[in-house]
């Protein structure tokens, strides 16, 4: 289960470098520390498909780079998160340092856990409108399903359910679902 750890202050990149390789996922958001358990086998399966179908569509046809956890999202000063996975189109790879991604990715998807899906649902679905992420996927493996959310208006507007999914960011995309469940 995700917890919060407590501890005064706001916490920032400097102290997330710090926190212990312990095969746990942790992430600040607003400066607070959050801790989730290692994903699932047949999470880290979706994960893998989904990833196989956006490299092929973005980053071999030359369109962005895709990335998959963990990588490091540093947002702002205060957040820096860990999403499965990170499509960042060409016009925005200076983003990419060596060792983290520091800035607002176009697409980011969140694949949910037993344990993360409040996360996933509500802090980070939040965080990425505040922000300004382009477009955010829920994946729920679960029911089969994923969740289009799209920023219009400075807000998250979710989508109609479609197969296949065709992302905002290029609707030339299609990902269909056979292929990820």
């Amino acid at each position: 289960m995700s917890f919060q750890t407590e501890t005064p202050g706001k916490l920032g990149y400097a102290h997330y470098v710090g926190f212990p390789d312990d095969g746990r996922r942790h992430e600040i958001i607003d400066g607070d520390h959050y801790v989730n358990p290692a994903p699932s086998t047949y999470h880290q399966t979706v994960s893998k498909r989904l990833q196989y179908q956006l490299y092929t569509q973005f980053e071999l046809a030359g369109k962005g780079l895709v990335f998959d956890a963990p990588v490091d999202v540093q947002l702002t000063a205060h957040d820096i998160v860990q999403p499965d996975l990170v499509v960042i189109l060409n016009a925005k790879t200076q983003m990419i340092t060596p060792t983290k991604i520091k800035g607002i990715p176009d697409l980011i998807v969140e694949i949910i856990s037993p344990s993360s899906s409040d996360n996933d649902r509500k802090l980070k679905k939040e965080l990425y409108e505040r922000v300004g992420v382009t477009e955010y996927w829920i994946a729920d493996p679960f029911e089969h399903l994923i969740e289009q959310w799209v920023l219009q208006s400075g807000g998250y507007q979710m989508q109609p359910v479609s197969d296949p999914l065709c992302p905002t960011i290029d609707p030339q995309v299609r990902v269909p679902m056979s292929e990820i469940w």
